[in-house]
């Protein structure tokens, strides 16, 4: 059964890929194992980053950049 309540994915707009998938802590700059986020109607989005556990609020939900799995993320040019 699909998921009524998935959000479409989109490309980072203008963001190189990096050695890592997952964005970096804002807190303390660390590589992320994983980040959840969950929001309530009407707060703000609420991201959690494993294993620091640092907590990060944002207005909008995070955009999630896709690439296929062992695509070469060097740019060229």
């Amino acid at each position: 059964m699909r998921d009524p309540h998935s959000t479409p994915l989109a490309a980072a707009p203008g963001r190189l890929p990096g050695p890592s998938p997952l964005p970096c802590c804002p807190v303390c700059y660390g590589a992320p194992e994983r980040i959840s986020w969950r929001q309530r109607p009407g707060q703000p989005v609420v991201l959690v980053f494993d294993p620091c556990g640092h907590r990060w609020s944002t207005p909008a939900p995070p955009v999630l950049a896709v690439t296929p799995a062992g695509a070469d993320q060097r740019v060229s040019g």
